[in-house]
């Protein structure tokens, strides 16, 4: 019964539409303790529901759409400590025999590694290390430029975090020199200095919004902002490129901050609001976990990013559906597009997970 109550509270006639600019503070969303019951929500619709595709690696069992899931189900087990999702993903791991995509170079298919490389720090099963490592030293040994192999910015969330947990689990300093020597080369290519922003590739650098905006598509980005954790969090102190991924991710935390909706929710178009004036929670999801980590690791002020989080967290809860299902998630693309409070997918489950899980992390910092 408790369970419903928070829901009804978090999905209420009000504000089910996605829209409205009220939104709770981290004391509020403290007292109706929902954090723990919408992300076991979401997740379970999610494992009910899996998404299912009939085009190039989405069949994967193990491409970049589950993965991008199953990677939000790792951090909800990190964050809660509940052995269900890291049952979950082991299941998921091992259906997959620890096998990455069969596109060598491509990143998509390297994302479900990072999964890999998650539990292996729990197992300690060198099996599970194989293919992940048998695919990277086999890019290592035949080398492109970032910009070749990464040409799209989803693929800094779908390669580069497995790489770096590669090169701490081996403790290999080889696999995070070739991490900083491709993606230097990929964010050199893609990012737009004067708006602090990614191209999602290149067809996009002239490309523009029927309003005349430049296009900067909101889960492109979303991707890029919520990959820099994963990558921070496996550098060293001491290495001499970590410093660079904190900058890059403080400004485009400090370029995303403002594009917020008053709603809580980041539109499709970054800088065309009006093109597709609908929320869009995938994206909103990957900024309000990226934002939520960098207050709780100290690298945003938590007075100017707080109320922020707040208000994406509390925007992401209504676009939760009653049976957990999350709405308002833009199809599979490489643009802007339109979205209904319908449109759900897998890697918007994953984004909410991960969001939720730097959500408690924000409560209990707060409360120690």
């Amino acid at each position: 019964m408790y369970k419903y109550v928070i829901q009804f509270l978090l999905t209420c006639t009000i504000i089910s539409s996605g829209f409205g600019q009220t939104y709770l503070s981290l004391e509020q969303i403290e007292k109706v303790d929902d954090i723990k019951v919408q992300m076991k929500s979401v997740a379970q619709y999610q494992f009910a529901n899996p998404s299912h595709h009939r085009s190039t690696n989405r069949d994967f069992p193990n491409g970049w759409v589950p993965a991008s899931f199953y990677i939000g189900v790792v951090a909800a087990y990190l964050a809660t400590e509940d052995d269900y999702y890291h049952a979950k993903a082991s299941t998921w791991a091992e259906s997959n025999n620890y096998t990455l995509g069969p596109r060598l170079r491509h990143a998509d298919d390297h994302a479900c590694g990072s999964v890999y490389l998650s539990l292996y720090t729990k197992t300690k099963n060198k099996s599970h290390l194989k293919a992940v490592r048998s695919v990277y030293d086999q890019l290592i040994a035949n080398p492109l430029p970032g910009r070749e192999d990464w040409w799209w910015c989803d693929a800094l969330f779908m390669s580069p975090p497995t790489l770096a947990q590669l090169g701490t689990v081996t403790g290999n300093k080889k696999y995070h020199k070739f991490l900083h020597q491709m993606y230097w080369d990929t964010a050199e290519y893609l990012f737009d200095k004067d708006d602090g922003l990614f191209y999602r590739d290149q067809r996009y650098f002239y490309r523009r919004s029927e309003n005349g905006e430049k296009v900067f598509w909101s889960r492109g980005n979303g991707w890029v902002i919520a990959g820099l954790p994963r990558i921070i969090a496996n550098l060293p102190q001491k290495d001499k490129q970590r410093e660079s991924y904190i900058e890059l991710f403080k400004t485009l935390a400090f370029s995303l901050k403002d594009l917020q909706g008053a709603d809580g929710f980041w539109r499709s178009s970054l800088l065309d609001s009006e093109e597709f004036p609908n929320p869009e929670s995938s994206g909103s999801g990957f900024i309000v976990y990226a934002l939520a980590w960098g207050i709780n690791q100290g690298y945003l002020e938590r007075d100017d990013y707080q109320p922020i989080v707040e208000n994406g967290w509390t925007a992401l809860n209504r676009a939760v559906h009653g049976d957990g299902k999350i709405g308002w998630v833009q199809d599979i693309g490489m643009d802007p597009r339109d979205v209904t409070f319908d449109d759900t997918h897998a890697y918007g489950a994953g984004a909410f997970l991960l969001a939720g899980s730097e959500m408690i992390n924000l409560v209990k910092n707060k409360n120690p």
